[in-house]
């Protein structure tokens, strides 16, 4: 889908929650996570920002923004 394409949620009326944001971000990788942050952003830009799910979407922006920077790749191994 291109950003121009539609999100349901975003043109149905319907209230956005933290599970519209959570079903969009739950399982995105390194590749998408860029194009999946401008998504949410959309989705969130007219909430409240005492809203929930523009919290959880804000949230969920800035962990893409750093999974987008990650390779994919296992890093070297950390002792715990």
């Amino acid at each position: 889908m291109s950003e121009t394409e539609h999100i349901g949620v975003l043109d149905s009326g319907q209230k956005v929650t933290p599970e519209d944001i959570r079903e969009l971000t739950g399982a995105v990788t390194p590749h998408f996570a860029q194009q999946v942050r401008v998504r949410v952003g959309r989705l969130i830009a007219d909430l409240d920002p005492s809203d929930p799910a523009r919290i959880f979407g804000e949230r969920e922006m800035a962990r893409l923004e750093g999974l987008a920077h990650h390779s994919g790749q296992p890093g070297p191994e950390q002792a715990h």
